[in-house]
């Protein structure tokens, strides 16, 4: 016994964690695609989206009143672990692209996340769950969150000339050059003016940077 805890349910959590644990080392795997060196992991990522949730999450009050910045990190945390089982399918743009069922992806991160959460308490679910149905303000923060930190990432591997268009899939960008196809997944996707504000700003700095190369 653990505590109060069967023996049992303790080694069923503990599996489950480590399991999860696997998002730390799941690479992005838009940014492998377009050939960055080391790329982050979804784990860096979903702290990314947690980070913005804490430091920005004032600002989206005007677009979504009520927001519970405490719930929006538990939803952060959660968003992306199912894809410690699925593994991570990129978002694309471009026409030529194999495009991702989306009925197939969600059934297979409802079944990674049976397999994840089920031994865990009920609000790691209940988080994961909330995220998806994206109707709730907290949902809606976290997913302006999870974009914009695709745009973050992209101005600091553009400034660091992190990425090797050769070394990366040669069939994977054939219609947008360098980091651009990021912008255009993710600027039609934000809800808020908020969010649309610092999507521009953003594109800004990554076009100064693209450009000054």
């Amino acid at each position: 016994m653990v505590g109060d805890e069967p023996e049992s349910d303790a080694e069923h959590a503990l599996d489950a964690l480590l399991d999860a644990y696997a998002l730390k080392d799941e690479q992005r795997t838009g940014w492998q695609l377009r050939g960055v060196d080391a790329p982050e992991s979804v784990a860096a990522h979903a702290w990314g989206v947690a980070y913005l949730v804490l430091a920005l999450g004032d600002r989206f009050r005007g677009d979504l009143p009520g927001v519970d910045l405490d719930r929006a990190l538990r939803l952060a945390v959660v968003h992306d672990v199912a894809e410690a089982e699925t593994g991570d399918v990129a978002t694309r743009a471009d026409s030529t692209a194999d495009a991702a069922d989306p009925d197939a992806k969600e059934a297979a991160e409802r079944e990674a996340m049976a397999d994840l959460a089920g031994a865990l308490p009920e609000r790691v679910r209940d988080a994961w769950e909330a995220y998806e149905a994206r109707e709730s303000p907290e949902a809606i923060l976290v997913k302006e969150c999870d974009l914009l930190d695709v745009c973050l990432q992209a101005v600091i591997y553009e400034r660091g000339d992190r990425y090797d268009a050769a070394a990366g899939d040669p069939d994977a960008f054939r219609e947008y050059d360098d980091l651009d196809e990021f912008f255009a997944t993710t600027g039609p996707r934000l809800r808020t003016e908020t969010g649309r504000a610092m999507f521009d700003r953003l594109r800004e700095r990554y076009r100064a940077a693209r450009d000054g190369r």
